[in-house]
């Protein structure tokens, strides 16, 4: 079949591969719908480029796909060349040590090195891992990856989604994307035949799958599927050619020569012979495989279920017999089987293999898969099995699934007076419902976890119950009791050399320090972090990232906190540690909110929320800041967000999450001349934090009570900008904000001023902000203070322009229309890139859209175009 309308594509990848021959690699992603010529654009991008050494994976159509499965054909097919790769991969390393070793390939070998990836809408979490990992490192390299996938087939949890945009973001990533074929194109192809077009092209939708399956069967005999294009198809080879291609149907997207051989008993070679004549399969690379899925899927719904049974049972066999198979893969057809034993046999080795690479999400499918097939094991067996499978759903952010999974496995030792698995488990629960924001749950099952080992040897699982607890009793009220019990948790870990757990000890007690005495606490953190970087320890060097951020945002250290973020997100993108790089990049947002850099600290929020799974801990800093940003720009949404997040700071008890809204809650009350209410959020505030949280936290609310009661009614020991306030020194302590570098806070202060020259500075930091309510409130006060010539915001052209858009802005809008990018923005406009990026934030936020396409349709509404 030809090749119509892909001219583009080809002379586009020929100017990425030539981009990539001279250092500066490409990451192309080509995506389109099954059908629309992914593969054979590959294959013709291949014919054109001569000399040019190819390595070929493929991702897996199996229920659960086997992990790093393009790595482990890209592997295979460098057997025969040697090198570290191809040995790693036949010992079964550490993904890490593949992954480098994938680079280490694109970097030494002396012929210029394209690699094809396929089918990544059915990659394992491993493999969109070793995606990541590689796109980031690509740049200065002479390499040239594709990767093609489906993207009208994942779903909207799909891991892949994330990837792609973590990806979009990269220098050395490209996109593209097949779009269906014209009408003229299929004319081309229906020449000499007697076809109506049009009818072809309605039915069809341009598919060129369909089109050629359709053709190839003989129009118009057949019906518009091309479940039936692929039966009239079948209908042509003998009997025993059928049951081969049902055979290699069951076998999955990728067939192992051998295996299929072995699977056919005495048919031979033969059979196969007459399905790659047909058309229906082809030779690829090591092995075979259907010309198109959609040919796979509509020949296997077609077979019977008994049938389809026994081919998996047949295979299951072969597989087991060969001794080479993949777990994933025989625990794939154990389950077409029906086959228990086999089950249970290869899907616990499988999701165990599966975590060690990193896969979680495939693990816990394999995990999921046991449990199905797991009612009369034994109780330890299947408690550990509710265990595993807890693990992964807490790694993968799923922590309703992973309570229910918990609270089983807990109920399977409580049934074996396993005390020390009991108390395990009620201390990971303890963790789960913390991240389910609910505190008070949360304590019980860390006190019943000390209850269980209280009166045992001292062992890890008492320790761990220690730092849950005294956590747990220290935001209810800091004590002496509490932080001895993580003491004793520390020395515990001393004794028994455990040194994750001394980190994890300190850690807790560095964020208890931090409550009572400030800086101080930062000696336990760099403690903590020491230990998990000289001992290696991934996770537990994660958690304190987090933690030294937090901290020095609470004590306003910003230079330090943007060190600790820079270092922190580094090394947990290094090492896939997403529950702790969306930790740091939420306190992220709240440094970028009281830096006053609002439109990153909004872009940021949006993204976090955006994704699916994020834990509810995990919400409450975006929600928070984004419901300030928005109230303060008098946006719709802000108190959805405001009341959102009050609800969960409260279910935790935690002070660091209820006071910092009641603030803001309190602030956008006074704003909308709501005194009465500000000042019950504000008291609110002060009660939930007086005694157990920083002074810096403490005083954003003590200030409204102060602000709205007088003096009298707030604390005095609070930090200096607050403490001058009090005092009556507003241009002071409008200074010391200004120091310290949150310049909205320093605006506020200078409202409260009776000087002109104090409110107009107020002004303009309101009006740069954007912050439309404070900007009233500072012209109004000007009014009551008698001053004339009070500046009046916006000029009016800005004003008249619809969603209040400025000039500048305006002109952006109008250039996204052209379909720019941020960077032909930046040069048309002679302004930075990250400028142009800050203008963009704005106008979506004031036109009340969140994607550029929808500014773009919006712009044609209010009659901005691009310009002439």
């Amino acid at each position: 079949m030809q090749l119509l309308e892909r001219t583009y594509f080809l002379r586009t990848l020929a100017d990425y591969a030539a981009e990539a021959r001279h250092g500066d690699g490409r990451l192309v992603l080509v995506s389109g719908e099954s059908g629309i010529g992914k593969t054979a654009l590959l294959e013709a991008f291949h014919d054109e480029q001569p000399g040019t050494r190819w390595l070929w994976g493929a991702c897996d159509g199996l229920f659960t796909p086997r992990p790093l499965g393009p790595l482990f054909d890209i592997g295979a097919q460098l057997d025969v060349e040697g090198g570290p790769l191809a040995v790693l991969c036949r010992q079964g390393a550490a993904r890490d040590q593949m992954f480098s070793a994938l680079l280490t390939e694109l970097d030494t070998h002396t012929r210029f090195t394209v690699v094809a990836i396929e089918d990544l809408h059915w990659a394992d979490e491993a493999t969109i891992d070793l995606l990541t990992f590689v796109g980031r490192r690509l740049a200065r390299r002479a390499a040239l990856i594709i990767v093609t996938y489906r993207d009208d087939e994942l779903a909207e949890d799909h891991l892949l989604h994330i990837a792609l945009g973590d990806l979009a973001t990269q220098r050395t990533t490209r996109r593209m994307r097949l779009a269906p074929l014209s009408e003229d194109a299929l004319r081309t192809l229906a020449a000499g035949r007697a076809v109506d077009v049009a009818e072809l092209h309605r039915i069809t939708g341009g598919n060129p799958f369909y089109v050629r399956e359709i053709l190839d069967a003989g129009w118009p005999s057949i019906p518009p599927t091309v479940r039936d294009a692929v039966g009239a198809r079948l209908a042509r080879l003998t009997p025993d050619a059928r049951a081969a291609a049902e055979i290699a149907a069951v076998m999955g997207a990728r067939l192992d020569s051998l295996l299929l051989s072995s699977a056919l008993d005495d048919l031979g070679s033969p059979v196969v012979t007459e399905c790659l004549a047909s058309g229906l399969l082809v030779f690829d690379g090591n092995g075979l495989r259907f010309r198109h899925e959609l040919a796979r899927l509509a020949v296997e719904s077609a077979i019977a279920p008994r049938r389809k049974t026994e081919l998996h049972a047949r295979l299951l066999t072969a597989l087991e017999q060969s001794g080479a198979a993949d777990s994933a893969v025989l625990a794939h057809h154990a389950e077409g089987a029906g086959d228990r034993d086999a089950v249970l046999r290869h899907a616990r080795d499988a999701a165990r293999r599966a975590s060690a690479l990193g896969a979680h999400r495939q693990s816990a499918a394999q995990y999921e898969r046991t449990l199905r097939f797991a009612d009369d094991l034994d109780i330890a067996s299947l408690a550990a099995l509710q265990e595993g499978v807890a693990g992964e759903y807490s790694l993968l952010d799923r922590w309703e699934d992973a309570e229910l999974a918990r609270r089983a496995a807990l109920r399977l030792r409580r049934e074996l007076g396993d005390d020390r698995k009991v108390a395990e488990n009620l201390q990971l629960l303890a963790t789960t419902l913390w991240r389910l924001c609910r505190g008070d749950e949360s304590y019980s099952a860390a006190e019943e976890a000390v209850q269980v080992m209280d009166s045992g040897p001292d062992s890890r699982e008492l320790a761990l119950a220690y730092v849950s607890l005294g956590g747990a009793r220290w935001v209810r009220g800091p004590s002496g009791a509490a932080f001895e019990l993580i003491e004793r948790a520390r020395d515990i870990g001393e004794q028994l050399g455990l040194p994750d757990l001394v980190s994890y000890a300190l850690n807790a007690l560095g964020l208890c320090i931090l409550d009572k005495s400030g800086a101080e606490g930062m000696t336990y953190l760099e403690r903590a972090l020491r230990i998990g970087l000289d001992e290696e320890l991934p996770e537990a060097a994660g958690r304190v990232y987090g933690s030294l951020e937090e901290a020095c945002i609470r004590l306003q250290q910003f230079a330090q906190a943007d060190r600790h973020f820079t270092e922190g997100i580094a090394f947990c993108d290094e090492r896939e540690l997403g529950v702790f790089s969306l930790c740091l990049m939420g306190w992220r947002t709240v440094a970028l909110l009281l830096f006053g850099r609002w439109p990153e600290a909004a872009d940021m929020c949006a993204d976090l929320l955006s994704r699916r799974g994020i834990s509810l801990v995990n919400r409450l800093n975006p929600l928070h800041v984004l419901g300030a940003i928005k109230g303060r720009r008098g946006q719709s949404g802000a108190w959805d967000l405001l009341d959102e997040v009050a609800a969960l700071g409260e279910a935790t008890t935690e002070p660091q999450w209820i006071v910092p809204v009641r603030a803001v809650r309190a602030e956008l009350r006074w704003l909308s001349g709501q005194s009465d209410l500000a000042l019950q959020e504000a008291q609110a505030g002060y009660q939930a934090g007086l005694g157990r949280i920083d002074p810096w936290t403490l005083g954003s609310v003590a200030i409204w009570i102060a602000r709205l009661q007088g003096p009298a009614g707030s604390a005095t020991s609070l930090p200096e900008p607050y403490h001058l306030e009090i005092a009556g020194h507003t241009e002071k302590a409008a200074e010391a904000w200004d120091k310290i570098g949150r310049p909205y806070d320093a605006a506020m202060v200078r409202l409260q001023s009776s000087q002109e020259t104090e409110l107009r500075r107020a002004i303009g930091t309101f009006d740069a902000l954007g912050a439309g309510p404070a900007l009233s409130q500072a012209r109004r006060r000007m009014r009551q203070l008698g001053i004339t010539n009070i500046p009046r915001g916006p000029r009016p052209g800005t004003r008249s322009a619809p969603g209040g858009l400025t000039v500048r802005e305006q002109e952006v809008l109008a250039l996204l229309t052209e379909g720019l990018q941020d960077k032909e923005i930046s040069r048309r406009l002679v302004i930075s890139e990250r400028t142009v990026h800050h203008h963009v934030s704005a106008i979506l936020s004031k036109i009340g859209v969140t994607s550029r396409s929808a500014a773009v349709r919006e712009a044609a509404r209010m009659g901005i175009g691009a310009p002439i």
